[in-house]
């Protein structure tokens, strides 16, 4: 590197012009660009917090929608909470893994798009459909342990109608089936009778999963009646109640 020198600054001689600095007034660029970009900004992530403030307020009240806006909006955030927690579940809950698995062995994987999130009535939780696969009712769920069950509960169908080649119109088939989902998917288990306002302390178990079952057997077209639905529940009830494949026992 060359060294460096100094030199000495020559005097400024009475000719030489000093530079004025210009003033800054209220109008010029370099202060009024400042404060107006930073007011802008602010102004905006105002505008955003009231937008979203004024969005959750209508959710809440339903002030300003239509019945269709309004319904609109709560099916987005159903389907939202219902999709992750199908997500979160098929990683983390050993039943629906383990259900997954044995699907997989029996011939029958289950796919994403054969696992889907919808709105239903008030009535159901879930269903399957031999043609389409399992419905998770994303208005249906009033925890993340329920929508638990109900994934267990309509893998269990699934996994019936793959490995035992059900008849959906035969309806101790259909009973068959529904003890079975009923006693292994945890639908019956303790904190979900006492929820339902059921108490029974002696074979609430089995009492559950007959009711249960006897329900969803007199939704089938094919039912005439509640009173055929129990008949055909009570007619299977001790063979597929016993029949806990594929797991080795209640889950």
């Amino acid at each position: 590197m060359a060294p460096t020198t100094k030199t000495q600054d020559a005097p400024l001689q009475p000719t030489t012009t000093i530079p004025q600095i210009p003033q800054l007034t209220e109008s010029s660029p370099a202060v009024a660009a400042a404060p107006q970009g930073g007011a802008s900004e602010k102004e905006a992530k105002e505008q955003k917090a009231f937008e979203r403030w004024t969005k959750t307020l209508s959710l809440i009240t339903g002030i300003g929608l239509s019945k269709e806006e309004f319904q609109t909006e709560i099916n987005k955030i159903d389907r939202k909470q219902c999709e992750l927690r199908k997500e979160q579940l098929i990683k983390t809950s050993p039943g629906v893994r383990f259900m997954m698995n044995n699907l997989v062995k029996s011939g029958c994987p289950l796919t994403k798009n054969m696992l889907e999130c919808g709105p239903c009535d008030n009535t159901k939780s879930g269903g399957f459909s031999k043609d389409h696969g399992i419905l998770l009712c994303q208005n249906g769920f009033f925890s993340k342990k329920h929508q638990e069950h109900t994934m267990i509960h309509e893998m269990i169908h699934m996994y019936d109608h793959c490995v035992f080649n059900l008849n959906w119109d035969n309806l101790r088939h259909h009973a068959c089936s529904e003890i079975r989902a009923a006693a292994l998917s945890g639908d019956c288990n303790w904190t979900r009778e006492v929820r339902r306002g059921h108490y029974t302390f002696t074979k609430q178990h089995q009492e559950c999963v007959k009711r249960r079952a006897a329900i969803s057997v007199a939704g089938n077209p094919k039912c005439p009646s509640r009173d055929a639905a129990e008949k055909a529940v009570n007619a299977v009830f001790e063979s597929c109640y016993n029949d806990t494949r594929p797991f080795d026992e209640f889950y």
